[in-house]
């Protein structure tokens, strides 16, 4: 691997979850004054897995879960000692910290008025234990970027690529620019890459400065907080827009806190959640999703990690199951699986070679970060990568136990018109390879009027157990569970005549 491609991984290795056992604040720090502090948290999650992530809190956390009325969101209590077990949930999007909720909230009727209420509101809410998370929280991604200052001589010396003593500032442009210029990405994946690398940056330059020269400056010139408010409102009975109720509400907390406004390099962001008449409060606990954690070579149409998840933890894979995606596109599916749940065996594949091209890359990736994060050459990974035809998989019959997939949707990939021919030549298939009584799949898919025409002509061999409705890009789309009946596959063309299983 190049030295590029290996402080590519550094840089983008910024998983809460890695070493968690060894975050710990000290005594003297935050968590002191907070030991026995409890909060709320807010989750976002893929819309129609709300159950799903309220699940995996309820077992990985011991906290009961409540699902909020507005789609994609759920709220649990913790302790602060439960804070970074929380950012390696893998069902979750974004995180933060209720400061407080209003169920029925009482909106006057003119937008003046209203507006006023919010104002007033920013003075009276308990800004004090959600804030102490946020320190707490921010503490964590400090420990993080110094954490990799362990061996900085050997670091610098993959970031400089060679060139010897320059500034830290250079160094990041280079590479930068070597990442922009890099032949390993196609057309589809450069845009991904640049963004990643540009929202990463300032988190490993601070890494890079000398902590005592940070604390002496904080001591000379304590510097004033950076913030802004997000609202997101839903409902139509509003008088107001979410754009007035952000500048009002951040006004307020402008002047409560004399904080400094900025809406793209902030330290606190704020979250003002509107839904019909309930408000919730929130300070923000992630800068970018956490779906962002597996993939870093994307193309036209990447599935997200917590999508990935939900569908898996669907089909309840036990151990030894050999679960197939047969359309893995980047693989975020199958690598999600692999790391997830190691104790199966995993393959991702497609025709599309581009495309088994990204999801090697992924998975060269995922095996990179888990080196660094160990310290020691991986064992690697229960996953493997092939490029096939769907249509004629090279598997034997019954030999697999899940099938999980996102298939093409006739927009960004194929076409509506190709997916009357495709779906019914897919699930035939799948119900090929898949072990009759116990195998399963989950599908997920946009065209729904043409998977159910394709499922109604298996239904000797698939059967329907369960829909997610689930929302893809603004596109409503669905997530079917299928349950492979006892009967045995025959080939069409035994259809008459002696009928021998294929």
């Amino acid at each position: 691997m190049s030295d590029v491609q290996e402080a590519t991984n550094q840089l983008l290795d910024v998983n809460l979850c890695e070493n968690q056992m060894s975050i710990q604040v000290t005594e003297s720090g935050p968590r002191s004054e907070s030991e026995h502090l409890q909060v709320t948290i807010g989750a976002t999650v893929p819309t129609g897995f709300e159950q799903t992530a309220a699940d995996e809190v309820r077992e990985k956390l011991g906290s009961s879960c409540k699902i909020s009325k507005d789609r994609g969101k759920i709220y649990f209590d913790i302790s602060v000692d439960s804070l970074a077990q929380v950012h390696c949930l893998r069902s979750v999007d974004n995180l933060f910290v209720v400061v407080q909720e209003f169920k029925d909230y009482h909106f006057k009727e003119t937008k003046e008025e209203v507006l006023k209420d919010f104002e007033d509101l920013a003075g009276k809410l308990p800004w004090s234990d959600p804030l102490k998370i946020w320190k707490i929280n921010t503490s964590f991604k400090k420990k993080k970027t110094k954490r990799r200052k362990i061996n900085p001589n050997s670091s610098k010396q993959k970031i400089d690529n060679g060139r010897g003593d320059t500034t830290v500032e250079k160094d990041v442009k280079e590479f930068t620019n070597s990442v922009s210029d890099s032949q390993i990405l196609d057309s589809y994946e450069n845009p991904a890459i640049k963004e990643e690398v540009s929202t990463l940056i300032g988190d490993d330059l601070t890494s890079c400065k000398d902590e005592t020269e940070e604390n002496s400056k904080e001591e000379a010139d304590p510097e004033v907080l950076k913030f802004r408010v997000t609202c997101n409102r839903a409902g139509e009975k509003h008088c107001f827009s979410s754009n007035e109720a952000a500048r009002d509400f951040g006004g307020a907390v402008q002047d409560y806190f004399k904080w400094k406004a900025d809406m793209t390099n902030f330290d606190v962001e704020v979250l003002l959640n509107i839904h019909d008449n309930e408000i919730v409060v929130g300070i923000a606990l992630t800068e970018e999703s956490l779906h962002r954690r597996n993939i870093t070579h994307f193309g036209p149409t990447t599935l997200r990690s917590t999508l990935a998840y939900g569908m898996l933890r669907l089909c309840a894979p036990q151990p030894t199951d050999i679960i197939v995606d047969p359309m893995c596109g980047t693989g975020a599916i199958p690598i999600e699986g692999a790391t997830e749940w190691s104790n199966c065996y995993h393959i991702a594949g497609d025709n599309n070679p581009l495309a088994v091209n990204r999801a090697a890359n992924n998975i060269s990736s995922l095996l990179t970060k888990i080196q660094v994060k160990e310290g020691k050459l991986s064992l690697g990974l229960p996953i493997d990568t092939i490029q096939w035809d769907i249509c004629n998989l090279p598997l034997r019959t019954g030999s697999v136990d899940i099938i999980v997939t996102d298939m093409p949707f006739g927009k960004r990939m194929g076409s509506k018109k190709r997916n009357w021919n495709l779906y019914p030549a897919c699930l035939r298939e799948m119900s090929r390879v898949c072990r009759p009584g116990t195998g399963r799949a989950v599908l997920l898919t946009q065209d729904k009027k043409c998977f159910a025409k394709a499922l109604s002509g298996m239904g000797h061999l698939w059967r329907k157990v369960h829909t997610v409705w689930v929302n893809i890009g603004g596109l409503h789309a669905a997530v079917y569970l299928l349950k492979r009946t006892p009967q045995s596959f025959f080939h069409p063309s035994e259809q008459d005549g002696e009928r021998c299983p294929w």
